[in-house]
């Protein structure tokens, strides 16, 4: 039998290296590792990278073919495409125990001791050399790269203390105090935002990746590191901050580029997966629309003339956009002591400081102002859903045809206004849209069935949406929304009057 064959708890009874021989034992590679657990994956049919969507025919590919070719990896891409998640998923590749010699600092393989304590133990024990099992857990190793990172951070450093104690010179092996890539041996070390350590940092990586050698104060260590390398970096960093030396970038062997949802529904799984829903917030109705619009506010941020595209706009921003729609909501049922609620059209106005903290903003932008900004990124939202919902306002002002929006519009015309506060209780929320004529009729007519919570969002959401497409004036005030009609400069009613009242 196979020593991998032996069950987990079994496998970590085993304390000696003659009883590890005598199980069946071979070294591998951690790339082999990797590899190996991955072929038996896919053969069974099994997800590799549970819970990361939008990836299933492009980034995950890529990433499984990389590890099947044993290669180094870099993720490519702008920020919150889920790079770093990729990286630790990769774990769970690994074989779930391997053996080290004990008290060895890295990770010493019982049957190729690296260290100079590895190789002197086993000198010094033969079978009876004590050994550990290390949990795949424990052998990931993550690094940010800051421009004060260092090459003793990194790779290591000679130890006075060490000498001083051991009355050992410089020049041995056993003053060098190791860095986190040596103590990554046997293991995944992962270094985000490579573009931001210094050059002279990235070229002491040269020959640990291609060699295995490795340089401390001028001392030589031959060491054949066993390790996954896999990087992450975002495209803006090589302009702005840093960029990746090209000796470096030769030595990665897979350029992985990842991608923002390319989907409406790609965007909600993420969010729905992602965002943390309080048991209270359960209680609150949300429509699919709701749903939607959280996420078109994200791809009208990432076209926005306003909105840095080099510097990408998270999935991050969907989230936590979601979670303030849910506390907006649940804020306000606190207040009117009500034990329910739905999501409003005007409870959008609690995801703006989601936004105004995730996005860039291009010069012109700058003069618009973040807050500014965010309103419009909302209204843009609303304006492309629109359309998905009613027929589209500008066409039905050209076509010589009844016009659905024409009573709601005269309405207003004829000087009425609706102020929609934030605070509404969801009595006077009902009263106020049902006091619009013609909107619940609206309603009925392009979506039967609806359930009362559903058919006041979507009466809502048609005056927002009326307003996007300049048939009714928005105005946002301090408590909520004013909506009434366009001042006659701005737009004529003479196309609503031709037509005939129903």
């Amino acid at each position: 039998m196979n020593y991998q064959d032996i069950p987990s708890d079994k496998l970590t009874k085993i304390h000696t290296l003659g009883e590890l021989k005598a199980s069946g034992y071979q070294p591998k590679s951690v790339k082999q590792e990797l590899r190996d657990n991955l072929i038996q994956r896919l053969q069974n049919k099994e997800s590799v990278f549970e819970g990361i969507w939008g990836y299933e025919e492009s980034v995950i590919p890529d990433t499984e073919r990389a590890l099947l070719s044993m290669h180094n990896i870099i993720f490519l891409g702008l920020r919150g495409q889920a790079k770093t998640r990729m990286a630790r998923m990769m774990v769970e590749l690994l074989d779930e125990y391997i053996p080290v010699i004990k008290d060895a600092e890295l990770n010493d393989d019982p049957l190729q001791p690296l260290s100079h304590y590895g190789k002197a133990t086993v000198e010094e024990h033969g079978d009876k050399t004590p050994i550990d099992w290390v949990h795949r857990s424990e052998r990931y190793t993550e690094k940010l790269a800051t421009p004060d990172v260092s090459v003793a951070d990194l790779i290591g450093d000679t130890d006075p203390i060490k000498a001083a104690s051991l009355k050992l010179p410089y020049s041995d092996e056993r003053v060098i105090h190791y860095g986190l890539v040596p103590r990554s041996h046997r293991g995944i070390f992962v270094i985000n935002e490579l573009p931001d350590l210094q050059a002279r940092i990235q070229v002491a990586l040269f020959n640990i990746l291609q060699e295995g050698d490795i340089q401390i104060r001028g001392f030589r260590v031959r060491l054949p590191l066993d390790i996954q390398f896999v990087f992450t970096a975002n495209p803006e960093d090589y302009t702005n901050r840093g960029s990746i030396v090209t000796p470096l970038k030769d030595r990665i062997d897979s350029q992985i580029i990842t991608h923002y949802p390319r989907s409406i529904d790609i965007g909600r799984k993420i969010t729905d997966q992602e965002a943390n829903v309080k048991e209270p917030q359960q209680k609150i109705t949300l429509t699919e629309l709701a749903k939607d619009l959280v996420e078109q506010i994200a791809f009208e941020a990432r076209d926005s003339e306003y909105v840095d595209e080099k510097s990408g706009v998270s999935a991050r921003l969907t989230i936590s956009a979601y979670e303030n729609l849910l506390s907006s909501a649940e804020r306000r049922m606190l207040i009117n002591s009500e034990k329910n609620t739905l999501i409003r059209v005007s409870d959008f106005v609690g995801v703006i400081p989601s936004i105004t903290g995730k996005v860039e903003l291009v010069y012109e932008g700058e003069q618009e102002g973040p807050g500014i900004v965010a309103h419009n990124l909302v209204g843009k939202a609303i304006r492309t859903q629109f359309v998905e919902y009613f027929p589209n306002p500008e066409d039905k002002r050209k076509q010589k045809e009844r016009n659905p929006y024409r009573k709601i519009v005269n309405w207003f015309g004829e000087g009425n206004e609706v102020d929609l506060l934030t605070d509404l209780s969801n009595s006077e929320y009902k009263k106020l849209l049902k006091s619009v004529p013609g909107l619940e009729n609206l309603v009925d007519e392009y979506h039967k069935g609806l359930n009362e919570s559903e058919k006041l969002f979507m009466m809502e959401f048609a005056l927002h949406g009326l307003a996007e497409y300049s048939q009714l004036s928005k105005k946002q005030l301090t408590s909520g929304t004013q909506f009434k009609d366009l001042l006659s400069s701005m737009f004529s009613m003479s196309d609503y009057d031709e037509e005939d009242d129903d």
